[in-house]
């Protein structure tokens, strides 16, 4: 009873390890959203006008409800770099020297002279540079609309391939007045914008730590 206990555990482990899961996020949850009902303010329901997607006329097609959708044009750009030397250098020299004076005792240290030199140096050089690019094209969901108008969006793309998925992922505040006519905003003029681009499968695995190693890692003093 007991192996096949064991022999179970060990089973849905490897089924486990087979499971495809997304990596994990940091953008603004839930990533979309279903659109809120409206209330029917006009008429009913006809063969041509429908209340759920009516809009007055002087309303543009600008994404303005919660479940309505924006294109986010991704275009980011950034380059940094840093260099920093260090130098510091000290020295001493000390010296002693004891007289022959006749009448003290221990004659035989009379006469002698000591000496000691000490010297230290350090110098440090440190350079760091980055930079990246990211730019595509993602539409994003609606999740929320704050009280002063502005929209909370959230959105995700995934892509498959025979080697594994890639999910690139947005989400941000968008100011309703940055919203061009065609229902396109750039990423620059998003307010805490979280961008992702990740993927799993076993090219991304190959290149991550195993636990057992990371185990180790946090207890070695070197």
């Amino acid at each position: 009873m007991k192996s096949l206990t064991i022999l179970l555990v060990l089973t849905a482990g490897l089924l486990a390890g087979c499971v495809t899961t997304p990596p994990a996020t940091a953008v603004h949850q839930p990533m979309t959203i279903r659109p809120e009902p409206r209330a029917a303010l006009g008429p009913a329901n006809g063969s041509i006008y429908n209340v759920a997607s009516a809009r007055p006329l002087f309303e543009d097609r600008r994404a303005r409800y919660i479940g309505d959708t924006i294109t986010i044009n991704i275009a980011e750009k950034t380059a940094a770099a840093k260099k920093s030397d260090t130098k510091a250098d000290r020295s001493q020299d000390v010296a002693l020297s004891v007289p022959t004076i006749a009448g003290l005792p221990f004659k035989s240290f009379q006469g002698a002279t000591l000496g000691a030199n000490s010297s230290n140096a350090f110098e440090g050089k440190g350079e760091n540079s980055s930079s990246n690019n990211f730019t595509g094209t993602l539409t994003v969901t609606v999740i929320d609309v704050y009280p002063n108008g502005n929209l909370l969006v959230s959105g995700e793309k995934q892509i498959g391939l025979k080697e594994g998925e890639e999910f690139v992922r947005f989400s941000g505040v968008v100011n309703p007045n940055t919203i061009t006519a065609s229902n396109t905003v750039q990423s620059v003029q998003v307010a805490d914008a979280r961008i992702e681009y990740k993927a799993n499968g076993f090219l991304d695995s190959a290149q991550v730590m195993g636990w057992l190693g990371r185990f180790f890692l946090t207890f070695m003093p070197f």
